[in-house]
């Protein structure tokens, strides 16, 4: 009796978890590199019952595994599983706490970024290469991680005209990469400011002997008038509820006639919650904006003068970022666990296919402040 019971729940599970894959051209345990090979039976429930968190947590619990993760997902996001997925009554109920509350004040914003910012430089060095940009590559010209890094860096600083004894605000500054970039190739004086105990440390070394100033400070307490302004890969820690307040802040820190430059991950839709796994384990009260949300957050501020969409990139960032990670793992497994591996393996290789599949997009937008 307890067997066929067993039987009869994995049994309910397994069917439509089987179904709704099936729509994307996906089998369980079938032959092709993208299909999923189910190597404990939890997977069915946990997908079933929780959605894209589910698939994401199984993952790394090793419920299930597959050759071509980024194939994968290209065919669950084109095929549009995301929407069944936003069905589940969980997902509602965070869906409803996200729209309702600011999961972006200063003091989450701090626990948001200690929850990734700071799992060690050691692992983020490991992966991002020569430059530690912890964003996009431009790959128009480009070819090595390294290179692309480069021309990305180059690309924002022509965007914003940088010229010598420029006044630069950089506006969540990571390692210190693009400041001291900026410094030292453009004759500019930069402010790069970070909430990150981790990176701070690091930039402030990295930035040592350079026209750099690293401050630890929330966006919204940041004093001072600047020519330019930079937001490389910020943006996405504003949440829906502070866009205005934080366009308002960077025109207020803006000298007439200066510009700004955003470069973002960009959705096709308007959203106040991030994808639950992704809120979860990689960048909590994340979210990503459309233009017309950014449109509006501006409307009486800044013109916006050009978008330069370049998602693609992304793909091959992220695919290098895994590699780098893959090679070093086995120095890092010393350190970190089997779950944090798969973690980011999950992370880049999902994005890549939602980046493939145009759910996401990739811009450098250009704003100028009237006179």
């Amino acid at each position: 009796m307890f067997i066929a019971r067993g039987w009869n729940q994995l049994s309910l599970f397994r069917r439509p978890v089987e179904k709704v894959f099936s729509r994307a051209g996906v089998n369980i345990n079938g032959t092709q590199p993208w299909d999923i090979q189910v190597l404990d039976k939890r997977f069915y429930r946990q997908v079933l019952t929780k959605g894209s968190l589910g698939l994401g947590e199984s993952y790394m619990d090793q419920y299930w595994t597959t050759e071509n993760l980024e194939e994968l997902f290209y065919r669950l996001v084109s095929s549009g599983l995301e929407q069944t997925s936003r069905r589940i009554p969980s997902q509602f109920f965070s869906r409803l706490s996200n729209r309702s509350f600011n999961r972006q004040t200063h003091t989450k914003s701090k626990s948001n970024a200690e929850h990734h910012y700071n799992l060690g430089n050691d692992l983020f060095f490991e992966f991002l290469g020569g430059y530690k940009n912890y964003s996009c590559g431009y790959y128009k010209d480009a070819e090595t991680l390294e290179d692309a890094q480069l021309a990305k860096m180059h690309r924002l600083c022509q965007v914003l005209d940088l010229q010598g004894g420029d006044r630069l605000l950089d506006v969540g500054g990571g390692w210190g990469e693009f400041a001291k970039f900026a410094a030292s190739h453009y004759d500019c004086h930069v402010t790069s400011i970070n909430i990150a105990d981790e990176q701070i440390k690091h930039a402030r070394n990295h930035c040592a002997g350079a026209n750099v100033e690293i401050v630890k400070s929330d966006y919204r307490d940041i004093s001072g008038r600047y020519d330019k302004i930079a937001v490389v890969a910020m943006f996405t820690h504003v949440g829906h509820k502070n866009y205005r307040q934080f366009m308002q802040t960077m025109s207020g820190l803006l000298e007439p006639g200066g510009k700004m430059v955003m470069e973002t991950v960009g959705g096709i839709e308007c959203k106040t919650s991030c994808e639950p796994w992704t809120d979860k384990y990689i960048f909590p009260g994340g979210l990503i904006p459309t233009l017309k949300q950014i449109d509006q957050a501006i409307d009486g501020l800044f013109a916006r003068e050009s978008v330069e969409e370049f998602g693609e990139d992304y793909v091959l960032t992220l695919r290098q970022w895994h590699h780098n990670f893959m090679q070093a793992w086995p120095k890092l497994s010393a350190k970190y666990s089997e779950s944090m591996r798969l973690m980011f393996e999950y992370f880049f290789l999902s994005v890549a296919g939602d980046f493939r599949a145009k759910d996401l997009l990739h811009y450098h937008i250009e704003f100028s402040k009237a006179d």
